[in-house]
Protein backbone atom coordinates (compact mmCIF):
# COMPACT_ATOMS: atom_id res chain seq x y z
CA UNK A 1 0.00 0.00 0.00
CA UNK A 2 2.70 2.34 -0.64
CA UNK A 3 2.01 5.85 -0.75
CA UNK A 4 -1.24 5.58 1.42
CA UNK A 5 0.77 5.69 4.78
CA UNK A 6 -0.54 9.79 5.06
CA UNK A 7 -3.38 10.05 3.11
CA UNK A 8 -7.42 9.18 3.20
CA UNK A 9 -8.72 7.66 0.37
CA UNK A 10 -10.13 10.31 -1.86
CA UNK A 11 -12.93 12.45 -0.08
CA UNK A 12 -16.42 11.77 -1.63
CA UNK A 13 -17.57 14.75 -3.94
CA UNK A 14 -20.06 17.32 -2.67
CA UNK A 15 -22.78 16.45 -5.17
CA UNK A 16 -25.98 15.17 -5.10
CA UNK A 17 -25.91 11.54 -3.61
CA UNK A 18 -24.44 8.57 -6.01
CA UNK A 19 -27.17 6.05 -4.19
CA UNK A 20 -30.55 7.43 -2.36
CA UNK A 21 -32.42 4.09 -0.76
CA UNK A 22 -35.61 5.63 0.49
CA UNK A 23 -37.97 3.51 2.64
CA UNK A 24 -36.93 0.17 1.80
CA UNK A 25 -39.97 -2.48 2.62
CA UNK A 26 -39.48 -6.61 1.67
CA UNK A 27 -40.97 -9.18 2.94
CA UNK A 28 -41.52 -13.49 1.78
CA UNK A 29 -44.29 -15.57 2.33
CA UNK A 30 -43.59 -19.07 3.85
CA UNK A 31 -45.75 -21.50 5.05
CA UNK A 32 -45.97 -20.28 8.50
CA UNK A 33 -47.09 -16.86 6.96
CA UNK A 34 -45.29 -13.62 5.90
CA UNK A 35 -42.24 -13.30 7.07
CA UNK A 36 -41.01 -9.49 6.98
CA UNK A 37 -36.95 -8.92 6.13
CA UNK A 38 -36.59 -5.15 5.46
CA UNK A 39 -38.54 -2.94 7.55
CA UNK A 40 -38.18 1.21 6.27
CA UNK A 41 -34.31 1.21 5.86
CA UNK A 42 -33.22 4.10 4.54
CA UNK A 43 -29.64 5.70 3.74
CA UNK A 44 -27.71 7.36 0.69
CA UNK A 45 -23.72 7.47 -0.37
CA UNK A 46 -22.17 10.08 -1.42
CA UNK A 47 -19.63 9.71 -5.21
CA UNK A 48 -16.70 7.97 -4.08
CA UNK A 49 -17.69 7.04 -0.08
CA UNK A 50 -17.58 3.84 0.63
CA UNK A 51 -20.11 2.71 3.17
CA UNK A 52 -20.13 -0.93 4.74
CA UNK A 53 -23.15 -2.74 6.43
CA UNK A 54 -22.83 -4.64 9.04
CA UNK A 55 -25.20 -6.64 10.86
CA UNK A 56 -26.38 -10.16 12.73
CA UNK A 57 -26.63 -13.39 10.51
CA UNK A 58 -30.61 -13.78 9.11
CA UNK A 59 -30.77 -9.85 9.54
CA UNK A 60 -31.71 -9.34 6.15
CA UNK A 61 -28.36 -8.01 4.73
CA UNK A 62 -28.02 -10.18 1.61
CA UNK A 63 -31.36 -9.10 0.09
CA UNK A 64 -31.06 -5.20 1.32
CA UNK A 65 -27.99 -5.70 -1.24
CA UNK A 66 -30.24 -7.43 -4.13
CA UNK A 67 -33.07 -4.75 -3.98
CA UNK A 68 -30.52 -1.97 -3.71
CA UNK A 69 -28.65 -3.34 -6.77
CA UNK A 70 -31.66 -4.27 -9.14
CA UNK A 71 -31.66 -7.35 -8.35
CA UNK A 72 -34.40 -8.04 -6.52
CA UNK A 73 -37.86 -5.30 -6.36
CA UNK A 74 -38.98 -3.73 -3.01
CA UNK A 75 -42.00 -4.33 -1.70
CA UNK A 76 -42.24 -0.19 -0.89
CA UNK A 77 -39.52 2.20 -1.05
CA UNK A 78 -37.31 3.28 -4.00
CA UNK A 79 -33.67 3.22 -4.88
CA UNK A 80 -32.42 6.35 -6.67
CA UNK A 81 -28.92 5.96 -8.73
CA UNK A 82 -27.95 9.28 -9.77
CA UNK A 83 -31.11 10.67 -9.09
CA UNK A 84 -33.01 8.12 -11.22
CA UNK A 85 -35.34 5.14 -10.13
CA UNK A 86 -33.79 1.91 -10.31
CA UNK A 87 -35.89 -1.00 -11.91
CA UNK A 88 -33.48 -3.54 -12.45
CA UNK A 89 -29.50 -3.81 -12.44
CA UNK A 90 -27.84 -1.43 -14.56
CA UNK A 91 -24.68 -1.16 -16.53
CA UNK A 92 -23.38 1.42 -14.11
CA UNK A 93 -23.39 -1.31 -10.97
CA UNK A 94 -21.08 -4.64 -10.42
CA UNK A 95 -21.91 -7.36 -7.55
CA UNK A 96 -18.72 -9.07 -6.26
CA UNK A 97 -19.92 -11.36 -4.01
CA UNK A 98 -18.80 -14.54 -1.87
CA UNK A 99 -19.84 -16.95 -4.59
CA UNK A 100 -17.22 -17.25 -7.49
CA UNK A 101 -18.06 -15.90 -10.71
CA UNK A 102 -14.89 -16.68 -12.68
CA UNK A 103 -15.37 -18.88 -15.75
CA UNK A 104 -13.33 -21.65 -15.38
CA UNK A 105 -13.15 -22.48 -18.98
CA UNK A 106 -11.39 -18.87 -19.78
CA UNK A 107 -7.95 -17.85 -18.76
CA UNK A 108 -7.39 -14.90 -16.77
CA UNK A 109 -7.19 -12.58 -19.94
CA UNK A 110 -10.68 -13.87 -21.38
CA UNK A 111 -12.57 -13.47 -18.13
CA UNK A 112 -11.52 -9.93 -17.74
CA UNK A 113 -12.41 -9.64 -21.60
CA UNK A 114 -16.09 -11.17 -21.18
CA UNK A 115 -17.76 -8.03 -20.52
CA UNK A 116 -15.97 -5.85 -22.92
CA UNK A 117 -18.86 -5.39 -25.37
CA UNK A 118 -19.06 -3.20 -28.49
CA UNK A 119 -16.11 -1.46 -29.85
CA UNK A 120 -15.28 1.53 -27.32
CA UNK A 121 -12.81 -0.69 -25.43
CA UNK A 122 -10.20 -0.16 -27.92
CA UNK A 123 -7.48 -3.05 -27.43
CA UNK A 124 -9.36 -5.23 -25.10
CA UNK A 125 -6.38 -7.81 -24.97
CA UNK A 126 -4.54 -4.54 -23.92
CA UNK A 127 -7.23 -3.22 -20.98
CA UNK A 128 -7.28 -6.99 -19.47
CA UNK A 129 -3.73 -7.15 -19.25
CA UNK A 130 -3.91 -3.66 -17.37
CA UNK A 131 -6.63 -4.55 -14.57
CA UNK A 132 -4.47 -8.08 -14.36
CA UNK A 133 -1.44 -6.20 -13.61
CA UNK A 134 -3.64 -3.85 -11.42
CA UNK A 135 -4.75 -6.62 -9.42
CA UNK A 136 -0.88 -8.44 -9.06
CA UNK A 137 -2.30 -11.15 -11.84
CA UNK A 138 0.70 -10.00 -14.56
CA UNK A 139 2.18 -12.81 -15.62
CA UNK A 140 -0.92 -14.70 -14.97
CA UNK A 141 -2.91 -13.80 -18.07
CA UNK A 142 -3.21 -17.06 -20.06
CA UNK A 143 -3.23 -19.07 -16.80
CA UNK A 144 -6.81 -20.62 -16.22
CA UNK A 145 -8.82 -20.64 -13.28
CA UNK A 146 -8.06 -24.45 -12.10
CA UNK A 147 -3.82 -22.96 -11.74
CA UNK A 148 -4.64 -20.24 -9.91
CA UNK A 149 -5.28 -20.20 -5.58
CA UNK A 150 -8.37 -18.91 -3.79
CA UNK A 151 -6.93 -15.70 -3.13
CA UNK A 152 -6.13 -15.40 -6.53
CA UNK A 153 -9.17 -16.55 -8.30
CA UNK A 154 -10.54 -13.69 -5.92
CA UNK A 155 -8.24 -10.95 -7.53
CA UNK A 156 -9.54 -12.16 -11.14
CA UNK A 157 -13.26 -11.26 -9.79
CA UNK A 158 -12.09 -7.54 -8.85
CA UNK A 159 -10.31 -6.97 -12.09
CA UNK A 160 -12.97 -8.37 -14.10
CA UNK A 161 -15.74 -5.93 -11.78
CA UNK A 162 -12.90 -2.67 -12.41
CA UNK A 163 -12.23 -3.24 -16.48
CA UNK A 164 -15.68 -2.15 -17.87
CA UNK A 165 -15.10 0.53 -15.63
CA UNK A 166 -18.60 0.61 -13.07
CA UNK A 167 -19.27 3.55 -11.17
CA UNK A 168 -20.30 1.14 -8.16
CA UNK A 169 -19.01 -1.89 -6.91
CA UNK A 170 -21.84 -4.10 -5.11
CA UNK A 171 -19.85 -6.08 -2.35
CA UNK A 172 -21.46 -9.02 -0.78
CA UNK A 173 -19.43 -10.69 1.87
CA UNK A 174 -16.37 -10.74 -0.80
CA UNK A 175 -13.59 -12.39 0.88
CA UNK A 176 -15.45 -14.57 3.59
CA UNK A 177 -14.53 -17.75 1.61
CA UNK A 178 -10.88 -16.91 2.54
CA UNK A 179 -8.59 -17.56 5.35
CA UNK A 180 -7.73 -14.69 7.73
CA UNK A 181 -4.00 -13.88 5.65
CA UNK A 182 -5.62 -14.28 2.50
CA UNK A 183 -8.80 -11.84 3.76
CA UNK A 184 -6.49 -9.52 5.34
CA UNK A 185 -3.94 -9.15 1.91
CA UNK A 186 -7.20 -8.97 -0.44
CA UNK A 187 -8.48 -5.80 1.44
CA UNK A 188 -4.93 -4.11 1.00
CA UNK A 189 -5.07 -5.10 -2.23
CA UNK A 190 -8.83 -3.41 -2.87
CA UNK A 191 -7.63 -0.16 -1.29
CA UNK A 192 -4.72 -0.24 -3.16
CA UNK A 193 -7.01 -0.48 -6.16
CA UNK A 194 -9.50 2.00 -5.49
CA UNK A 195 -6.64 4.33 -4.67
CA UNK A 196 -5.83 4.86 -8.29
CA UNK A 197 -9.47 4.96 -9.80
CA UNK A 198 -12.26 5.94 -7.88
CA UNK A 199 -15.51 3.92 -7.47
CA UNK A 200 -18.14 4.29 -4.35
CA UNK A 201 -18.66 1.22 -2.94
CA UNK A 202 -21.15 -0.69 -0.80
CA UNK A 203 -20.02 -3.58 1.40
CA UNK A 204 -22.05 -6.16 3.04
CA UNK A 205 -20.04 -8.42 6.05
CA UNK A 206 -20.67 -9.91 9.07
CA UNK A 207 -16.86 -8.58 10.22
CA UNK A 208 -16.58 -5.82 11.83
CA UNK A 209 -12.98 -5.29 12.01
CA UNK A 210 -13.80 -5.73 8.04
CA UNK A 211 -15.88 -3.01 7.71
CA UNK A 212 -13.21 -0.65 10.15
CA UNK A 213 -10.35 -1.17 8.18
CA UNK A 214 -11.97 -0.39 4.26
CA UNK A 215 -14.62 2.05 4.93
CA UNK A 216 -14.80 5.49 5.62
CA UNK A 217 -18.54 5.04 6.88
CA UNK A 218 -20.31 1.75 8.89
CA UNK A 219 -24.12 1.09 9.38
CA UNK A 220 -25.20 -1.00 11.78
CA UNK A 221 -28.52 -3.19 11.08
CA UNK A 222 -31.04 -4.43 13.36
CA UNK A 223 -31.87 -8.13 13.71
CA UNK A 224 -34.97 -8.94 11.17
CA UNK A 225 -36.97 -7.12 10.27
CA UNK A 226 -33.81 -4.94 9.09
CA UNK A 227 -33.77 -1.61 10.23
CA UNK A 228 -30.76 1.07 10.51
CA UNK A 229 -29.77 0.90 14.09
CA UNK A 230 -26.53 3.06 14.36
CA UNK A 231 -24.31 4.92 11.98
CA UNK A 232 -20.54 5.13 12.55
CA UNK A 233 -17.84 7.65 10.78
CA UNK A 234 -14.61 6.07 9.90
CA UNK A 235 -12.64 9.52 9.85
CA UNK A 236 -9.02 7.33 9.90
CA UNK A 237 -5.97 7.52 7.38
CA UNK A 238 -4.99 4.33 5.83
CA UNK A 239 -3.52 1.73 6.46
CA UNK A 240 -5.54 1.42 9.32
CA UNK A 241 -3.71 -0.19 12.28
CA UNK A 242 -6.44 -2.42 13.95
CA UNK A 243 -4.71 -2.77 17.44
CA UNK A 244 -4.67 1.16 17.78
CA UNK A 245 -6.78 2.61 20.32
CA UNK A 246 -9.39 4.17 18.37
CA UNK A 247 -10.12 1.48 16.14
CA UNK A 248 -10.62 -0.97 19.10
CA UNK A 249 -13.07 2.09 20.96
CA UNK A 250 -14.72 1.88 17.48
CA UNK A 251 -14.67 -2.19 17.15
CA UNK A 252 -16.24 -2.06 20.53
CA UNK A 253 -18.63 0.59 19.77
CA UNK A 254 -19.75 -1.38 17.00
CA UNK A 255 -20.02 -4.42 18.82
CA UNK A 256 -22.45 -2.94 21.68
CA UNK A 257 -24.85 -1.92 18.55
CA UNK A 258 -24.63 -5.92 17.57
CA UNK A 259 -25.58 -6.50 21.32
CA UNK A 260 -21.93 -8.26 21.71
Amino acid sequence: MAGQDERRRAAPTAAGPKIVVDHLRKGFVTAKGSLPVVDGVSFSLAEGEFVAIVGPSGCGKSTLMNIVAGFERPDAGRVLIDGALLTRPGPNGIVISQHGSVFPWLTVQQNLMFGLNGDEHGDKAALADHYAAMVGLKGFEHAYPHELSGGMLKRVEIARALVVKPDILYMDEPFSALDALMNLRMRNELLRVLAEERHTVLLITHDVEEAIYLADRILVLSPRPATIQAGFAVDLPHPRRLASPEVQALREAVLKELGL
